[in-house]
């Protein structure tokens, strides 16, 4: 059984920081492309960030030089550290593994950035 389990998430003041972490089971995760979605109420799910199997990165242009993408294979673990998080950030992340045609998903996780 495939399952993507999400933690990290919560509520932080503009400006702060977030650490996701995404623990995956029941895939070869090395052979995965692993990446971040996010949900805002009323908006549609939108790419965060992605890393390919060889590393390879890939950022929305609304995060990028915040947020930083990470694998560890050894681990099956994806992590989405998110610094000077502003007001539009809050989304509920998921994560997603991709190979081929076959994608798996998160349940989510809530992250509100709010004073």
């Amino acid at each position: 059984q495939v399952t993507l389990v999400e933690s990290g998430g919560g509520l932080v003041q503009p400006g702060g920081s977030l650490r996701l972490s995404c623990a995956a089971s029941g895939i070869i995760f090395s052979a995965y492309v692993v990446g971040w979605y996010r949900q805002a109420p009323g908006k549609q799910r939108e790419l965060v960030a992605a890393i390919t199997r060889d590393g390879s990165l890939n950022y929305a242009d609304s995060v990028k030089g915040r947020f930083t993408i990470s694998r560890d294979n050894a681990k099956n673990t994806v992590n989405l550290q998110m610094n000077n998080l502003k007001p539009e950030d809050t989304a509920v992340y998921y994560c997603k593994a991709a190979l081929g045609f076959r994608e798996q998903w998160g349940q989510g996780t809530q992250v509100t950035v709010s004073s």
